[in-house]
Formats: C-alpha cells, sequence, structure tokens
C-alpha cells in the first residue's frame, strides 16, 4: 500500500476528514484536482453551534472565532426570527465566516499532523478488491490504498466510479452569485429574504466585500448566460428592497441548487462525504457543516477499521452510512422546506407562509426545535434497545476537574471516559468501534453529576452508566 487513506477532495469535509485520520496515526494522502494555493469557491458563510463544538474539539474554533463574526438570531424572510441565545452549547449563535477561513484552519491541522497533499492531481478511475484500491490519476502514478473517500463534490468521480447513483433534481435554476462592495451597510450582518417568488441573500467576507446569491423567480436562463452588476442589483432591489449601493462586482457568475442524496455512503472500501453524498439548497446554510460532521462521523471509524479484522471494520464502518443517511436525509428536507415556504408563489402559499412563520415565532417549543435543527445540536443517532438513555446522544461539553472541558479532552482523537468526581471508573465494555479500552482519555467531569460516559471521538456517548 502506498497509503492508509486516499482522501479525493480538498474542501472542508475532505481536510476535517485528513485531519482527524492523520492525528489518529494513519497515512493520509488528499488528492485535489485544483493547483496549490488556488482557493475553493467559497459558497458557505455560515458556520451552526454543532459543527463550532466539532471545531473546538480539534482546537480550532477559538481561533476562527476571531475571524467571523457573532449572530445570536437569524432573521429570515423579514418575518420569521430564529433566537439562538438558548441554544445548549457553549456556541450560542451563528459565525458569519467565509468558507476559505475554516479551510485554512483544517487545511493547517491535516498538514501539521502529517497528511500528504497532492494538487493537479484528477482521478479518472478506481478499482477495488479484498485487499484495497487502486486510485488512477491522470497526472501521476497510480496510488494503492485500503480505503478511498470521496470528498470531491456534487459531481464526485469517486462515486461514479463505483456506480452509486446519484437520484435527485435542480430545485432552483439561474441562481446569481456576485461579490460586491456596497455604499450602505445592511442592517443585519446575514441578510436573507423573499418577495416576488424570489430569494436574496446577503453576507460579508469581512474584508469590505460582500457575497450576493440571488434567485429571481420570472429570470430562468441558462446557466452560461453573462451576469451583470444591473441584473445583481434588480433582485436584490426585489427580494432586499435595497442594493445598498452596489457599485463594484470582482465576481459573477450563475449556477444551480440541486436536491441529490446517494442511496448508498458506501461500496466496499469507497464511502462518500459531504456534497459527494448528499446535495441541497443553500436555504439555511447547512451544506458545509454537515459535510464537516460526515467526516467527524466517518474519522474515528476508519481509524479504528485500519486497526480491525475485516468483519469488524465491516460493521463499524456500516454505522457511518446508518447514522448519516437519515441525517442527510433531513437536511434535505429543512433545506428544501425553508425555500418552498420563501419562494412559492401564490395566495395560497402565501397564506401557510404567514402561519409557518407565526407558529414558529410565537410558540416556544416549536422555536427551540427550529434552533436545535438548524444548528444541528438536535442530531442523535439510534438508540440501542435497552442501552442508558444518553446513548446515541451528543455530549455535552462538561466542565472537568482541573478546569478543562470535555471538548478538550476530545481533542487527542479518542474515546473518553468521564467518571464522576468521588466515584471510581466504572468498567464500561467496550464500544462499537473501540480498538483498544486501555486507550480511553479517562478524566473526572466537576459539574456534580453521578453519571459515568464513555464518549466516542466524535462527541457522541457510546455508553453511560448511572451513579448510585
Amino acid at each position: 500500500m502506498d497509503t492508509d487513506v486516499v482522501v479525493v477532495g480538498a474542501g472542508p469535509t475532505g481536510l476535517l476528514l485528513a485531519g482527524d485520520l492523520a492525528t489518529a496515526g494513519a497515512h493520509v494522502t488528499v488528492l485535489e484536482k485544483r493547483p496549490a494555493g488556488l482557493s475553493n469557491l467559497t459558497r458557505a458563510f455560515a458556520v451552526h453551534a454543532r459543527s463550532l463544538e466539532v471545531l473546538d474539539a480539534r482546537g480550532l474554533a477559538d481561533e476562527l472565532l476571531t475571524r467571523g463574526q457573532q449572530v445570536t438570531s437569524l432573521r429570515l424572510f423579514q418575518r420569521l426570527t430564529i433566537d439562538l441565545a438558548d441554544l445548549p452549547s457553549r456556541f450560542r449563535y451563528v459565525l458569519v465566516a467565509p468558507q476559505y477561513e475554516v479551510e485554512r484552519l483544517l487545511r493547517r491541522r491535516a498538514e501539521e499532523a502529517g497528511a500528504v497533499f497532492r494538487h493537479d492531481t484528477r482521478v479518472t478511475a478506481l478499482a477495488q478488491d479484498d485487499d484495497g484500491v487502486t486510485v488512477t490519476t491522470a497526472d501521476g502514478p497510480d496510488l494503492r490504498a485500503r480505503y478511498v473517500v470521496g470528498t470531491d463534490g456534487a459531481r464526485s468521480t469517486v462515486r461514479d466510479a463505483v456506480g452509486i447513483p446519484f437520484p435527485g433534481r435542480a430545485v432552483i435554476r439561474s441562481m446569481v452569485l456576485a461579490d460586491v462592495r456596497l455604499a450602505r451597510q445592511p442592517a443585519d450582518l446575514l441578510t436573507v429574504a423573499a418577495a416576488n417568488d424570489s430569494l436574496g441573500f446577503l453576507a460579508p467576507f469581512g474584508d469590505g466585500w460582500y457575497r450576493f446569491i440571488g434567485w429571481h423567480g420570472d429570470r430562468d436562463v441558462s446557466e452560461d448566460e453573462p451576469v451583470d452588476l444591473d441584473e445583481v442589483r434588480t433582485i436584490a432591489r426585489a427580494t432586499l428592497h435595497d442594493d445598498f449601493g452596489m457599485t463594484e462586482a470582482r465576481f459573477l457568475s450563475r449556477f444551480h441548487a440541486d436536491e441529490r442524496q446517494a442511496p448508498a455512503y458506501r461500496a466496499g472500501r469507497v464511502l462518500l462525504a459531504g456534497d459527494a453524498a448528499h446535495v441541497h439548497s443553500p436555504a439555511g446554510g447547512l451544506g458545509m457543516n454537515t459535510g464537516m460532521q460526515d467526516a467527524a462521523n466517518l474519522g474515528w471509524r476508519l481509524a479504528a477499521a485500519l486497526r480491525l479484522p475485516d468483519d469488524a471494520a465491516d460493521a463499524v464502518l456500516d454505522g457511518y452510512e446508518a447514522e448519516r443517511h437519515p441525517v442527510g436525509r433531513q437536511v434535505l428536507r429543512t433545506s428544501g422546506g425553508i425555500l418552498r415556504v420563501a419562494t412559492l408563489p401564490g395566495p395560497l402559499v402565501a397564506a401557510v407562509r404567514r402561519s409557518v412563520v407565526g407558529l414558529v415565532s410565537r410558540v416556544a417549543p416549536v422555536r427551540r426545535r427550529a434552533a436545535l435543527t438548524v444548528s444541528a445540536l438536535g442530531v442523535a443517532y439510534p438508540h440501542p434497545r435497552g442501552a442508558h438513555p444518553l446513548v446515541g446522544s451528543r455530549a455535552r461539553d462538561l466542565p472537568l476537574e482541573g478546569g478543562s472541558r470535555l471538548a478538550e479532552a476530545l481533542r487527542a482523537g479518542r474515546f473518553v471516559l468521564v467518571a464522576p468526581a468521588d466515584a471510581p471508573a466504572p468498567g464500561l465494555p467496550a464500544a462499537p468501534g473501540e480498538v483498544d479500552p486501555a486507550e480511553r482519555v479517562v478524566v473526572r467531569r466537576s459539574d456534580g453529576g453521578a453519571t459515568a460516559l464513555l464518549v466516542r471521538p466524535d462527541g457522541y456517548v457510546a455508553g453511560a452508566v448511572a451513579g448510585a
């Protein structure tokens, strides 16, 4: 084998995965078709609370906070406000930070952990057997790896090479994307609006430039049709009711948004994550976040599979699809629901829109559920029959003896046993995917809780024992 794992694609999903694997001691090679130093197209700006927790467990969140701006409530479509101040997290907000800032931190971590990057490398074919996968590229020698992960986006070469379909459809055509300067600042840091069967989104890069994404329901043209600043201003005025004095554009483009999901995230020794596994509309800002959370789930599983016999490795890897495929399906429903409520025309839909907005705005449990859904803090995995009620749920960032937190203990990339302060550490049995219980990080909680927890490297509870 030339390497343990080949990761195809160096976006946020692939970078987080490569860093997790390299931190766990695996040999990782990242193949990226872009030249070195060429930034990915930034379409994502919202880093939600659960993703910030994922980054915190890798020692990156605090630095990213210095690169972005915090939004404690989301105001959508002029009428709906989702308050994030009560989220059960250290991060009770959305961080507005461009995707390239997230990628910069994740890449640095992956390189420092030993991941190898090959740029200008385009994958053309895969061939797998019982022992590994041969990766053929157009720009260099073949690579032999035990596993391959496709994080290469909606047009994934890896997904196509193993014959996994990607059913779905385009939900919005001819969306306009523009990087602009403004003469007047918007009142909100994130501006999202819908009007006249159209959609508008405005967010800051933080350097004086703003990203505008817009769609006009009456204009369905080819993606090859040029975009000019006048069209951008027209859509902004129709949706945001102001073009904020757009005077300059450094980038103009047109694209479409699909809703698609692969029916399987695994074909033998080849796996999919991020946009290669699921794509959806930009409504809700869920894409980059869902992909990074895919990677957090898959990374520790692959690291374990490299050390386990084949039968045990298969069971651990099958757990990735079992847990993340339903999450991807829910994300498609959430983003699609937001989009349809915002943009479908007609008086009946307008009445439904007002009802939905009113329900979420007035009813506290519904408002809380909306915040947990958008932030992904509400994601929980299947609960085995007879297990402690906490198994499968996200572990809270508990305070620990010595002044540290659970997120800091998770930075080692291993299972963490959280014992009560004044009791012996319990002998919880090995969890699925835990290669050696002797490698656990053992810490003690300082919040007075009497329940012992075994926490997976991705921050979910694998086992628990109630105290006396």
